[in-house]
């Protein structure tokens, strides 16, 4: 078990934000916490990873758990002298070899000279994934990893958070809105509006009554748990690229 946390509770300035929370992550599994703005997203992460004290409850993690955190926005002063290369040593002092390694591992290698201002947002969101990487996690945390990226390249984010955990062995703990691409991603969804409303696997929680009154439109705008295939994807460009089918690569092999 990687973390395991039992009935947190967080009061701040007389406010109760969580009440009564728990949930459990373990390697190599992904647990997504939904829920309306306000519902305290946030504030459980930051419980999670010991930047706040809960109020009440206990937490447990594993010794010596490595964790390794995407924040959902950076601020950089945009007259900043900040290439992608220091960005990524200002917590990990790390050779120059890594550094490409780590960047070539999220599919950006020719970044790492490139200011930190002139990225796009899904290049931006690549870098702080390699950021966040470069300690060779046992748990990543997430908090809205495909903040700021377009339509076309959010698909890509979350396959791309999909094949690194399955490469790492690590656990990943999400937040995010993108509804109808971390539900069919999750392995545990945790909806969470002040206190935890469901949790269980996508198909249970989407079909759980607290889930549809938290979110009304889900079904109206097909944003429930499906699953279906493609034969192309689209980068964080919008370029679209064939998918090879299994029997495809049989046949090549052959």
């Amino acid at each position: 078990m990687l973390i395991e946390a039992r009935g947190l509770g967080l009061v701040r300035n007389g406010r109760t934000i969580l009440d009564g929370v728990s949930l459990s992550i373990r390697r190599g599994q992904v647990v997504v916490v939904i829920g309306p703005n306000g519902a305290g997203k946030t504030s459980l992460l930051r419980l999670l990873l010991g930047l706040w004290e809960p109020s009440s409850g206990h937490m447990q993690r594993g010794r010596r758990i490595r964790i390794g955190y995407m924040p959902q926005r950076i601020q950089v002063d945009p007259i900043l002298p900040l290439s992608v290369r220091r960005f990524l040593t200002l917590r990990h002092r790390a050779p120059v070899a890594r550094l490409r390694e780590g960047l070539q591992r999220v599919g950006v290698p020719e970044l790492l000279d490139a200011p930190i201002q002139t990225l796009s947002g899904g290049e931006m969101q690549r870098v702080l994934l390699a950021r966040a990487l470069l300690g060779e996690p046992d748990l990543l945390v997430l908090d809205e990893p495909a903040q700021g990226v377009d339509v076309a390249g959010q698909g890509e984010v979350f396959n791309l958070i999909d094949r690194l955990r399955r490469e790492k062995g690590c656990g990943v703990l999400m937040v995010s809105h993108e509804l109808h691409l971390v539900m069919a991603a999750a392995d545990v969804v945790v909806c969470i509006n002040q206190h935890v409303c469901c949790t269980g696997r996508p198909e249970e929680v989407s079909r759980h009554p607290e889930y549809q009154r938290l979110f009304p439109d889900a079904g109206v705008h097909g944003i429930g748990v499906y699953t279906h295939r493609h034969n192309h994807v689209h980068d964080l460009t919008g370029e679209v690229k064939p998918v090879r089918t299994a029997a495809e690569n049989t046949d090549d092999a052959r």
